[in-house]
């Protein structure tokens, strides 16, 4: 089949092309990596939102029970004896 000169060529071919198909392909198109860099973004947008949801009602609260007992403290402060 084939002699002398031409072997060596022939087994290089071979070679570089089993090796070829060695290669692992990638598994996601470069399409579905922004849909999942867009979905992660949402779903992290999303966690934040309801973190300062969150934080704001706590605050809210707390301002409103302060704000209650210094009108007490005025309230008994200023009451006629």
């Amino acid at each position: 089949m084939f002699q002398g000169k031409h072997l060596p060529i022939f087994l290089l071919f071979v070679a570089i092309t089993g090796a070829s198909f060695a290669i692992p392909t990638q598994d996601q198109s470069a399409k579905q990596d922004m849909k999942n860099a867009g979905h992660s973004t949402k779903e992290a947008a999303k966690d934040a939102a309801r973190a300062v949801k969150k934080t704001t009602k706590k605050v809210t609260h707390k301002v409103a029970q302060e704000t209650k007992k210094g009108a007490q403290k005025v309230e008994d402060k200023t009451k006629p004896n």
